[in-house]
C-alpha cells in the first residue's frame, strides 16, 4: 500500500510540474516578439502546436485554456505582456481563441495520424492556417477583410512555414529523448 500511494505522489507531482512546465512554455513563447500592429509576431503558435502535440489533446488543451485564464484574470502571459478582458475584445481576439483548438487537433493529430516528418509539418501548416483564419475573420470585423488580411495574416504566412517545420522537428527531437 505504501509503494502505490508513493505511485500515485509521484504521478500527480510528475504531472503537476509538467502542467507548470506548459504554462511556462506558453508563456515565454509570448515574450519572444517582434512587435507589429495590430498584432505582434510571436512563437506562441509554435508554442501552442508543440504544446498540444506533446501533451496530447486533453492535457494541452487544459494548460492552454488555464494560460487564456491567467490572462484574462490579469497575468502578464500574452504578447507585451498583455493581459485582462481586452485581449479577448481586441485585435488580437481570434488568434486567442483559435488557440485551444489548434492545440487540441495538433494532440490529436500527433496520437493518430501525424507521426512522420512530413505529416507533422502538413498538421502544423494546416493548424497555422485555423489560427489565421480565426484571426483574420475577427479582425475583419475591426478593420475590414482587406486590412485585416494585410495586417493579420500575410506578414504571418513565412513565418507559419517555418515554425511548423520547427515544430516538426522538435517532436522528432522529443521523441528522441523519450527513447
Amino acid at each position: 500500500m505504501q509503494t502505490d500511494t508513493m505511485t500515485d505522489r509521484t504521478a500527480l507531482l510528475r504531472n503537476a510540474a509538467l502542467f507548470i512546465a506548459g504554462i511556462g512554455v506558453l508563456t515565454a513563447s509570448s515574450y519572444v516578439a517582434v512587435p507589429m500592429f495590430p498584432v505582434p509576431v510571436t512563437m506562441q503558435t509554435l508554442a501552442i502546436l508543440v504544446v498540444g502535440a506533446i501533451a496530447g489533446p486533453r492535457a494541452g488543451l487544459a494548460m492552454i485554456v488555464s494560460w487564456l485564464a491567467l490572462a484574462a484574470l490579469g497575468a502578464p502571459v500574452l504578447a507585451g505582456g498583455k493581459s485582462g478582458i481586452a485581449a479577448f475584445v481586441g485585435p488580437t481576439a481570434g488568434f486567442l481563441l483559435a488557440f485551444p483548438v489548434a492545440g487540441y487537433l495538433a494532440g490529436v493529430a500527433a496520437r493518430t495520424f501525424a507521426k512522420g516528418h512530413v505529416s507533422r509539418f502538413g498538421a502544423f501548416l494546416g493548424l497555422h492556417g485555423v489560427i489565421l483564419l480565426a484571426g483574420w475573420s475577427w479582425l475583419a470585423t475591426i478593420v475590414g477583410a482587406e486590412a485585416a488580411f494585410t495586417a493579420g495574416v500575410a506578414p504571418f504566412l513565412i513565418g507559419a512555414v517555418i515554425k511548423s517545420a520547427l515544430g516538426a522537428a522538435i517532436l522528432a527531437a522529443y521523441e528522441q529523448v523519450r527513447k
